[in-house]
């Protein structure tokens, strides 16, 4: 005996099918956790740029200009210098479009040192050259004419300067100005931060997409930067970078020491691949 059946669809049958699937839809397409052909869309994992190895300075970081970075407890700290600022390039890659993960603290709110990122490939040539040197009085003061030679030095674009000018430094110092101060493109973009934690580590990430950098400390975007902005600061002091040159998109990094007295640790720098478009 054959028997036959219907299936009856109501309105409201109907409409409750439809608020599932739309349900469904917009589950999928807000978690990016979900697998679309096979593929994950999390986000790419972070690679550590090793800092020490075998109790020393890795070797693919090398150092230009005065003083340097030694290994203390498991970090690098920066070891000035009374004759001038230093650079520890990574000298092994140049970095594109990318995300630089570092953790660092400072030992109080003046400590001074920096990021640099997009240096030009010059920066190579400089390893292992000093520049000028500063003269001291008992107090610390440069006197007027090692002064005058530093800036000469440093419009040649000599030893750690090239860096200063042919690449941008991500400040690190909680007693700058908003120009100057912890998370700042230095002198070029204004970091709206204004939390002051000497003596605890900190994170910085640092977004290269495309000509963009944008800079988020402790998980909060402070600072965001667009080079070819019609409405770029001046240039004001000789020891802030050249607005002229062009920095590359695919360029080196380096942590900087500076003055005596500005200690500051270094404990993890790491990267990971990121989309130009993206912020």
């Amino acid at each position: 005996m054959r028997t036959s059946s219907k299936t009856i669809f109501s309105p409201e049958g109907i409409l409750s099918a439809a608020l599932s699937i739309a349900v469904m839809i917009a589950i999928i397409a807000s978690s990016p956790r979900i697998l679309r052909g096979g593929e994950s869309k999390t986000e790419p994992p972070w690679r550590p740029l090793p800092l020490i190895t075998d109790g020393k300075v890795d070797a693919n970081w090398a150092h230009t200009g005065w003083g340097g970075f030694v290994v203390d407890d498991g970090a690098l700290r920066t070891k000035c210098d009374p004759k001038g600022l230093g650079l520890l390039v990574y000298k092994k890659e140049r970095l594109g479009n990318c995300q630089v993960r570092v953790v660092f603290k400072a030992k109080d709110a003046k400590s001074n040192a920096g990021v640099y990122v997009r240096i030009a490939d010059g920066i190579t040539e400089q390893i292992g050259k000093t520049g000028a040197a500063f003269e001291r009085d008992a107090a610390g003061k440069p006197s007027n004419e090692s002064m005058e030679k530093m800036q000469a030095s440093g419009d040649r674009e000599e030893g750690p300067w090239y860096a200063v000018h042919r690449g941008y430094e991500v400040q690190i110092s909680d007693a700058g100005d908003p120009a100057h101060g912890t998370g700042a493109i230095y002198s070029l973009a204004r970091s709206s931060n204004n939390l002051k934690k000497p003596g605890e580590w900190r994170t910085m990430i640092i977004t290269l997409a495309g000509e963009k950098i944008f800079v988020d400390l402790d998980g909060k975007r402070v600072t965001s930067f667009d080079p070819t902005s019609p409405n770029l600061p001046a240039r004001k002091q000789w020891h802030e970078p050249k607005r002229e040159p062009k920095r590359p998109q695919t360029g080196y990094i380096g942590l900087q020491n500076h003055d005596p007295g500005d200690v500051v640790w270094f404990k993890e720098v790491s990267v990971r691949p990121w989309p130009a478009a993206a912020r």
